[in-house]
């Protein structure tokens, strides 16, 4: 897909991707790290929404209303509901708060009531808790959980076989959209003259950890 090359492109432009040797969470020696954090002006997370707009769009998946659980979740719901209104998509949103709030409108969700089919949108899945907060939030409500959206799946084995993104889906059973996958990476790479020499540190560390492609 289009708009997935361009995210990555965006993402290296950036240095939100970057390249080189990296330890991540689990203890692995990664040759790339991600940090969406990094997408931190107008211009660059303008353009992050879009992508998730463009991915919702092409995924087909049917929702009512958008969640973003803090803290990251928050500015990219924002975000992407103002860019879906950019296309004639008007959907609510809401989000949570860490701690609640015992002055003013009170608790922990801030923005539209949750019903109906709630969308997630967060930046990665690693250990899935994120996402499991949101759901509890979600059905406690008396809404229904309708899939999750990400900006990088890493398609990379957690503690047993799956990944944290194929855990998700079995255990919510709800989808799990990515703008781009560890296969766009690859492709976008291979396509690179400028990155191409990380090309076998990825490819290596996808042999190693990778799983079944998640899309």
């Amino acid at each position: 897909m289009d708009f997935s090359r361009e995210f990555i492109a965006l993402a290296c432009e950036k240095g939100v991707l970057r390249f080189g040797s990296f330890v991540t969470k689990a203890g692995r020696n990664s040759p790339y790290f991600f940090n969406a954090g990094l997408f931190d002006d107008g211009v660059s997370f303008r353009a992050l929404c879009g992508y998730y707009a463009h991915a919702i769009r092409d995924a087909g998946v049917a929702c009512d209303m958008l969640f973003g659980p803090a803290y990251k979740g928050i500015p990219l719901v924002a975000g992407t509901a103002i860019r879906l209104a950019e296309d004639g998509v008007g959907l609510p949103f809401a989000f949570n708060r860490k701690e609640a709030k015992d002055h003013g409108e009170g608790g922990t969700l801030i923005g539209a009531p949750l019903a109906g089919r709630v969308l997630i949108l967060d930046d990665v899945i690693s250990a899935g808790t994120s996402v499991r907060e949101s759901v509890e939030i979600i059905r406690a409500a008396g809404a229904t959980p309708a899939g999750v959206v990400i900006a990088l799946d890493r398609m990379e084995r957690g503690k047993g076989v799956l990944s944290a993104v194929q855990e998700v889906q079995e255990t919510f059973c709800i989808p799990v959209i990515a703008v781009a996958t560890l296969d766009d990476l690859i492709g976008y790479l291979a396509d690179s003259p400028d990155l191409a020499a990380n090309l076998d540190a990825v490819k290596a560390y996808r042999e190693a950890y990778g799983v079944g492609s998640t899309r």
